[in-house]
């Protein structure tokens, strides 16, 4: 059961970004979210909403509802958008092998969510649109091997 929610609305616009950062920052430090935590979820916030403007949107109008929970053990980010769906849990890992100065820019979005969260979980929006779910453990992460 997530409690302690919080919800911001914007437009759907780059330059909005920053508020959404923020909103994210400020909620999760509200809950004394470890640092390391803190800023992961600022992370992915960023790399989600910014895929929602640029590729979902694509300079149309339309708004980003954002909203922040925390269960005591989780936090939980929700982003919502009326952009054309797009499932990120079935885009394609990078080729981490390519250089990175090798690589075309852009692409690893969706990589450095998944880097970022425990969990990452997508859905159609009834209406039109998609719900993003952010899940990252206010504990920190391990290491992989």
């Amino acid at each position: 059961m997530v409690i302690a929610t919080r919800t911001l609305r914007v437009p759907a616009d780059l330059e909005r970004l920053a508020d959404v950062r923020h909103f994210v920052r400020e909620a999760a430090a509200s809950a004394d979210a470890p640092i390391d935590c803190l800023d992961d979820l600022v992370q992915a916030v960023d790399e989600a909403a910014t895929n929602a403007v640029v590729h979902g949107y694509r300079g149309d109008r339309g708004e980003l509802d954002v909203a922040v929970g925390f269960d005591g053990e989780r936090f939980v980010v929700t982003i919502e958008d009326g952009a054309p769906p797009f499932d990120p849990t079935s885009w394609p890992e990078p080729d981490l092998s390519v250089p990175p100065e090798r690589r075309k820019p852009g692409g690893m979005g969706v990589h450095l969510i998944r880097a970022a969260t425990d969990e990452l979980t997508w859905q159609p929006r009834p209406g039109g649109g998609n719900i993003l779910r952010l899940i990252r453990a206010r504990t920190k992460r391990q290491e992989e091997d």
